[in-house]
């Protein structure tokens, strides 16, 4: 058995490509009402509009940057009327910058990926989670990944950041514990979305070089798995998911055809 989402409201960061915006088309597939914050407003307004157009979901966008916390505080702070009552937060913003050694890493690239990936949840989490206590009801879905389990060679910042993802969703799972509130993570390996060619600052031909010989997850994989944590009985969670490709064995191990 699983959990009707119908009318929940469902906040996804990074919302406007990959793993955000599989997950804002699988929650308005179940009849969700959607509030979809990202830096890209244009994106995050064309995939409103199909989703209206072919779901007839209710969407709600907002140019947001989760490193902004006041930007944060007032947003959430002032939604108004239903949409204040936030039942699922998916907190998927986040990228990678560069694979130098930390003796040669660009500080302003671990800035980026620090203020993204550690303090961005934080503020958004912040700003939701009182309201979902207050109801004792809700969800807390976090966007880890494989490099909140393992470290490799070139990603020492940024597993660091998925280190502490990991850390914080432990540590929310023991702070929330009675409220109502679940918390839950989500932690892929390799995931063929913009998060190479982020990485690798527009690169196009080497970010296409990470995924050559295998199949790598999508974006809709990640989601299917999101809305199954959101969707467990209320006296059940998915604390962990850890997800990979099968062509994927762990951060640094993959079988490639070629």
């Amino acid at each position: 058995m699983s959990v009707d989402l119908t009318n929940r409201c469902v906040l996804v960061t990074g919302a406007s490509s990959g793993i955000g915006r599989a997950c804002a088309e699988a929650f308005a597939a179940r009849g969700c009402r959607l509030l979809l914050a990202a830096r890209r407003k244009d994106r995050l307004d064309g995939l409103a509009s199909a989703l209206q157009k072919r779901k007839g979901a209710e969407v709600l966008t907002t140019s947001l940057d989760v490193r902004d916390r006041g930007a944060v505080e007032d947003w959430v702070g002032g939604l108004s009327g239903a949409w204040r009552d936030i039942d699922i937060l998916v907190n998927n913003a986040g990228l990678s910058r560069g694979i130098e050694p930390l003796h040669r890493g660009d500080i302003s690239d671990w800035e980026e990926m620090i203020d993204t990936n550690v303090r961005g949840l934080l503020y958004v989490t912040r700003a939701v989670l009182p309201g979902m206590v207050d109801r004792g009801q809700g969800h807390v879905i976090n966007i880890g990944s494989i490099a909140g389990h393992e470290v490799y060679p070139g990603g020492n910042v940024y597993c660091a950041t998925k280190h502490a993802v990991t850390a914080l969703n432990r540590g929310l799972a023991i702070d929330t514990l009675g409220t109502g509130v679940r918390v839950s993570s989500v932690d892929p390996g390799m995931v063929e979305t913009e998060f190479s060619l982020v990485r690798f600052h527009g690169d196009a031909e080497r970010a296409d070089g990470v995924y050559d010989g295998l199949e790598p997850l999508s974006g809709e994989d990640v989601a299917e798995a999101v809305v199954f944590c959101a969707t467990r009985l209320p006296h059940a969670n998915v604390r962990e998911m850890i997800l990979m490709p099968a062509a994927q064995a762990a951060a640094v191990h993959a079988h490639r055809t070629s």
